[in-house]
C-alpha cells in the first residue's frame, strides 16, 4: 500500500525548500529542491520503493507556515514542528539528540556522541546525521568539527553556512584549500 505524503515548496536565501508531511501534518521529509535525488534516495530508504507517493499540494500546511517564518527570522518557529521519521534506533536518538540542540548553538560530533550515551562513537553519529530525512527542523546542520569548523552538509557547505547565521551561531569560517 502506497503512502502519500503533500509536498509543498518555500523559497529561502539559498534556494527553494520541499517540505512532505502526511496526513497528520507530521514533517516526514525536508530536503533542498536541487538535492532532490537526495531525499528521494532517503525515501526509498526509508519507506521502500515505491512505498511513499508525493502529492503537490499547492494549500499551505502548518508546518510549511512555521518554516516560512523560521527563514524570515523567527528561529523559535519551528521547535514544535511535530516530525515522524524510520530509521535504526540509533538513528533515532541521533536525530531526537539534534533536537536538544539550541539555535544559536553548536555541537561536535563527539558532543553529540557524548550525549546520546556513546563517547568515541562521533563516526557512526556522523553517519547518522548524515542520514537525517528532515534536516533543519532536525537541525543536523547545527553540528561543527571539533576544531569548530564547518563539516558536510547533505544540502551544500554553504546552505550549512547560511543555516548558522541564520541562528547567530559561532564557527569558523574557513574557506577550503584548493589545490
Amino acid at each position: 500500500m502506497t503512502e502519500t505524503f503533500l509536498l509543498n515548496r518555500i523559497e529561502t536565501p539559498v534556494g527553494p525548500m520541499l517540505i512532505a508531511v502526511d496526513e497528520q501534518a507530521r514533517l516526514r521529509v525536508l530536503d533542498w529542491e536541487s538535492h532532490i535525488e537526495r531525499m528521494e534516495r532517503l525515501m526509498e530508504r526509508y519507506y521502500g520503493a515505491g512505498a511513499i507517493a508525493l502529492k503537490q499540494s499547492a494549500e499551505r500546511n502548518p508546518v510549511s507556515e512555521k518554516l516560512e517564518a523560521y527563514v524570515a527570522g523567527d528561529i523559535a518557529a519551528i521547535e514544535d514542528i511535530a516530525t515522524e521519521t524510520t530509521g535504526t534506533d540509533f538513528q533515532r536518538r541521533v536525530w531526537a539528540a539534534l533536537r536538544e540542540i539550541p539555535a544559536g548553538q553548536t555541537w561536535s560530533y563527539g558532543r553529540l556522541a557524548a550525549h546520546v550515551g556513546e563517547p568515541g562513537a562521533a563516526r557512526a553519529v556522523g553517519l547518522a546525521n548524515g542520514s537525517n530525512p528532515i534536516g533543519v527542523v532536525v537541525p543536523c546542520h547545527r553540528v561543527i568539527g571539533a576544531n569548530g569548523t564547518l563539516t558536510g552538509y547533505g544540502g551544500g557547505i554553504e546552505r550549512k553556512r547560511w543555516l548558522l547565521r541564520h541562528e547567530g551561531a559561532a564557527f569558523k569560517d574557513v574557506e577550503p584549500l584548493l589545490l
